[in-house]
């Protein structure tokens, strides 16, 4: 088999792994795709999503919406949500490293009119919705958002956002206040039609990477910590707790997406960095085959450019370069036959025909708090024929300047675990568990406990080819019914 079908196959076992996803948000249900979803990929174009990504993790934004950073081109799961009175169809990126929902909105200068993930882009349009109205600079939602009133801020004039990426792409427009449509969970696994009023943002101009068709969407929808985020928007209304969690299945292709109060299974935590855009924790050290790395003490330091991100928009996982050769030759050492090669300049690939787990070692990141995230060699390693298979480990020397010193989790370690985003208490867990089961869930105005469990559909929509799986987010937090 030669190399180029070798990564075609490959890209069928991951593409395989992941699919349509079904979100309810607080007594809501909104649908989620994984965009690569049906499109056959190459290693390149996973580990370019990557990069793109991360070069808007680390750049910088001219209105500090949060002091966040936002993510490339689409993520890896978007939903489809209803906007406007009447409720109108859109699909947005589902990301936790960003803040703000934002879409893309009539007259827009360069906003992309069509996708290459077979979806229809649709323009929003304020003035098509009775429940719409422009969010002036001095409202309270602008001032928030940006610490103060904007320079030569007069009340007729609209709030606006202004993002530039580290790619050079850049989205720019101002907010709006409308309708939100989901489907609201009314019991266990039944729904009904409900509606929120959010703040989000009309895109006026795109550039770079936004506007093209090649990936894209008709906006993003942010999970983020700032106060400009719909989970922080919904808190501050007394709907909803700041907490959610994800469990993503990569064996049987399904997952759950919750946000509330969690009640089983039991997560230990670690705190959360302070002050930081996104979602950054304390790691202490790595243990390969019981052998803890001898690293430099400050490899694992806090601050800017530098820590440990939880970030599930990551597909794989990026080491600083002391980092990675350390984590290497460890695990070389216990395999010292191997003959490596290359794969696309980037992977490093191997032959190999016993069982993973028995002849490689499990990985140990040891975070603040003595907890503790495994990593097995059957996560780390790709298989893409019999015997041929791959590390996901990436160097961090060989990325951008900003981001070779830090410490990047993604999909890679995150699957088959439930992760807990608790930012009201400023911490992060996680736990090996079975995606495919269910979790417990609070209301706290009732005190009722839900399970709440993901579904594999048989069959993919008109629209998105693909593997279908159904992922349930709740919000049994809320207070109030939306209206």
């Amino acid at each position: 088999m030669d190399l180029r079908r070798l990564v075609a196959l490959l890209m069928v076992l991951l593409v395989v792994q992941l699919g349509l996803v079904s979100f309810s948000l607080g007594n809501v249900v909104f649908k989620v795709q994984h965009k690569f979803a049906g499109r056959l990929r190459n290693l390149t174009e996973f580990k370019a999503h990557d990069a793109r990504r991360h070069s808007r993790l680390l750049s910088s934004v001219d209105l500090p919406l949060g002091g966040n950073g936002h993510p490339a081109e689409t993520g890896l799961y978007f939903a489809k949500i209803g906007l406007g009175n009447p409720s109108k169809d859109y699909y947005v990126q589902v990301d936790t490293g960003s803040d703000i929902l934002w879409v893309n909105c009539i007259g827009c200068d360069k906003c992309p009119t069509k996708s290459d993930l077979g979806i229809k882009l649709t323009l929003y349009d304020p003035a098509s919705s009775v429940s719409a109205t422009r969010v002036s600079c001095d409202d309270d939602f602008c001032t928030s958002t940006y610490n103060g009133l904007l320079p030569d801020c007069k009340k007729e004039l609209p709030c606006q956002y202004n993002v530039v990426y580290g790619d050079g792409s850049s989205t720019a427009g101002y907010f709006v206040s409308d309708a939100v449509q989901f489907e609201r969970v009314t019991g266990n696994l039944q729904t009904g039609l409900s509606n929120g009023t959010v703040t989000f943002g009309c895109g006026a101009q795109q550039s770079g990477g936004l506007g093209t068709s090649g990936e894209a969407l008709d906006g993003i929808l942010g999970f983020g910590q700032a106060n400009s985020s719909m989970i922080s928007q919904l808190a501050s209304a007394g709907k909803v707790k700041r907490a959610f969690a994800h469990c993503l299945d990569n064996v049987n292709g399904g997952g759950i997406f919750a946000i509330g109060e969690l009640v089983s299974p039991k997560v230990n935590t670690t705190p959360m960095v302070p002050n930081q855009a996104h979602y950054n924790v304390y790691m202490k050290e790595i243990e390969v085959g019981g052998t803890v790395l001898e690293l430099p003490t400050d490899v694992f330091d806090s601050g800017d450019r530098r820590g440990t991100i939880i970030d599930s928009g990551t597909t794989l996982a990026y080491l600083p370069e002391v980092v990675y050769d350390s984590m290497m030759n460890e695990i070389r050492s216990q395999q010292p036959g191997l003959s490596l090669h290359t794969v696309e300049e980037q992977f490093i690939c191997f032959k190999y025909s016993g069982n993973v787990d028995d002849g490689f070692p499990d990985i140990k990141f040891h975070f603040k708090d003595s907890l503790t995230l495994t990593v097995y060699p059957h996560d780390y390693l790709f298989q893409i024929s019999e015997d041929i298979w791959c590390f996901g480990w990436q160097n961090g020397g060989m990325q951008s300047k900003d981001g070779r010193d830090m410490t990047l989790l993604g999909d890679l370690v995150l699957s088959n675990k439930l992760v807990l985003y608790d930012i009201e208490n400023q911490a992060i867990g996680w736990t090996e568990y079975n995606c495919s089961s269910s979790i417990k869930l609070k209301d706290d105005k009732s005190g009722s406990v839900y399970s709440v469990g993901a579904e594999n559909l048989s069959s993919a929509s008109p629209v998105l080819s693909g593997r279908i799986v159904t992922f349930l987010l709740l919000l049994f937090a809320m207070l109030h019914r939306f209206t």
